[in-house]
């Protein structure tokens, strides 16, 4: 979670391309992988492709680093 709090100006999740931050996004919400593949009409393994490139990207073990970074980030809405 050290990450969170960068020395540097750009926020983590700008350097995520559209498709790996609509995962981070739909994964904050709640949705499953299967919902998400759904949403974004593409395969979950493609989905599962997009959520490693993400957390990898950066910097999270698990899916709760960065869930926990998208609420605290507002990357979500707090209604979905």
């Amino acid at each position: 979670m050290n990450n969170l709090i960068g020395e540097s100006q750009e926020l983590m999740h700008q350097s995520l391309s559209n498709r790996e931050y609509q995962t981070l996004c739909l994964m904050a919400s709640g949705k499953s992988l299967t919902e998400i593949s759904e949403a974004m009409l593409i395969s979950p393994k493609t989905v599962s492709v997009y959520r490693a490139r993400m957390l990898e990207k950066m910097g999270f073990k698990n899916n709760a680093e960065a869930v926990h970074y998208a609420i605290a980030y507002h990357l979500v809405d707090a209604k979905s």
